[in-house]
């Protein structure tokens, strides 16, 4: 899908919060061209004294339609993320510019296994691309892995749960707390993550890794050294907002 050079005006319409410091915003965008599952936006904010903030968000949203989803953690030393968890209401103005992105996509026609793995916010766009596999009822193994501190900081863990079906398996890491019943101990994903809740390297699965900078590296090495081919494995990082 053809992304748009111009900024276009974003309406939120609706604004829930989805963790203690995480919001889902829905912007109504005129003359949107639509997008593809793992594509992103630029975000403009606009002060009254003219000052202007830029930031990328993924987007959670695919396909055609002119409302579009996000999710956004705060960061507290942000210029954008604060202002979009904590102050942005229902009728207020953004503006944005997209759909961006060409390499960090999944599409239906794909036929070969697909493994998601995400860290924290990182679920956004790897979101996008488990409900469009539900919506086109693709065939294609998908497995997810999202690595979080708490069950409490998960982005859309209900709906996470409602997609899992035979074609697509939810695994969850917790790296600080993790809830009573879960068939693994909190820590840090590792190799034995690896080897026990992803695809294994015989599927040849196209490999997409979305998070923290730090968390995506780890990862990437980790797939690596358990013998994924690197020209499999597609990243996707972010830092502050």
């Amino acid at each position: 899908m053809t992304s748009s050079p111009m900024w276009l005006r974003a309406r939120v319409t609706e604004v829930r919060r989805a963790t203690p410091h995480g919001r889902v915003l829905s912007l109504q965008v005129d003359r949107w061209p639509g997008n593809l599952a793992g594509q992103h936006v630029d975000v403009r904010l606009t002060a009254e004294d003219g000052y202007q903030a830029v930031r990328s968000y993924s987007l959670a949203s695919s396909g055609g339609g002119d409302v579009l989803e996000l999710a956004v953690d705060e960061l507290p030393d942000g210029e954008v993320s604060p202002y979009l968890v904590e102050d942005v209401r229902p009728g207020d103005e953004l503006e944005v510019r997209g759909p961006i992105g060409a390499y960090f996509v999944w599409t239906p026609e794909q036929p070969e296994p697909v493994q998601l793995i995400a860290g924290g916010s990182g679920i956004v766009p790897l979101l996008a691309m488990a409900r469009e596999h539900a919506r086109s009822a693709s065939t294609a193994p998908m497995r997810l892995l999202y690595a979080v501190r708490s069950a409490d900081d998960a982005f859309y863990s209900a709906e996470l749960d409602g997609l899992a079906d035979a074609t697509l398996t939810v695994d969850w890491a917790y790296s600080r707390t993790a809830p009573a019943g879960s068939p693994r101990p909190a820590g840090r994903v590792d190799a034995a993550t690896i080897a026990a809740s992803t695809l294994p390297v015989s599927l040849q699965p196209s490999v997409y890794v979305c998070g923290p900078t730090g968390f995506v590296e780890a990862v990437a090495d980790l797939l690596v050294a358990a013998g994924h081919s690197p020209d499999r494995i597609r990243t996707e990082r972010f830092g502050g907002a």
